[in-house]
């Protein structure tokens, strides 16, 4: 059974339902819900017949903690079926509880040990410009905790001075960091050389207009506030 029916923003919630069990991560899955939607209905230049394809746009979820969001949008865009979803985790389910690119369709990184996706995309754009293929952008998804991560911080540095405009960082912002950043998080991106931009995340128009700034020598970075301003 395909999603054919259930192929809408306003289809997520029932989507996202049909996983059950333990370590769902709702609150996670949750936060991440509507850039996924946008991304995969308004920007990113991937579909099932053209996962494969070397000019697709390369979607990384270095956020991987609460995945359900993912694998609904994934479902909803026809990557998946009804039935991968309500066999979420199970034995034999391609569905973990962290998406794994061998099994998920469309995954292009398996994810979950938090704090390395950045680098990855950085690595991605490297490798894409050595091929001659610039038109593919790289979207990487971290949380705001992420940032936290060494990792990350060498990837922040390195992609401005390596010219890496084919890479776009979205940040959900739900405001669980340690420690954050003096000036806010698109302050950090932007003292190493990216263009920032900081959206409403539940905003579709808002975010479609964030993803679309793009420069072919500048990283850009999206943050998406999920949580209320006190």
């Amino acid at each position: 059974m395909t999603t054919t029916a259930l192929s809408r923003y306003a289809d997520l919630p029932a989507l996202v339902g049909l996983m059950t069990g333990d370590e769902k991560h709702r609150a996670a899955a949750e936060s991440t819900l509507d850039v996924l939607w946008v991304l995969y209905d308004r920007v990113l230049r991937v579909s099932p017949e053209t996962a494969d394809h070397p000019d697709r746009d390369r979607f990384l979820l270095s956020k991987g903690h609460g995945p359900a969001a993912y694998y609904a949008v994934l479902a909803a865009k026809g990557f998946l079926s009804v039935a991968d979803l309500r066999a979420w985790t199970a034995f034999d389910s391609p569905l973990g509880h962290h998406p794994d690119r061998v099994l998920v369709p469309g995954a292009e990184i398996g994810s979950g040990s938090l704090g390395h996706g950045l680098g990855l995309g950085v690595g991605t754009a490297l490798g894409l410009r050595a091929r001659g293929r610039t038109g593919p952008r790289v979207v990487v998804l971290v949380g705001d905790a992420e940032l936290d991560e060494g990792s990350n911080h060498e990837a922040i540095a390195a992609a401005a001075r390596l010219g890496l405009g084919a890479v776009t960082a979205v940040v959900i912002d739900n405001r669980s960091a340690s420690h954050g950043w003096p000036g806010g998080i698109a302050a950090r991106f932007e003292q190493e050389g990216w263009s920032a931009q900081t959206v409403w995340g539940r905003d579709h128009d808002a975010l479609e207009a964030a993803f679309a700034v793009r420069d072919p020598r500048t990283p850009h970075a999206v943050i998406a506030r999920v949580q209320p301003k006190e």
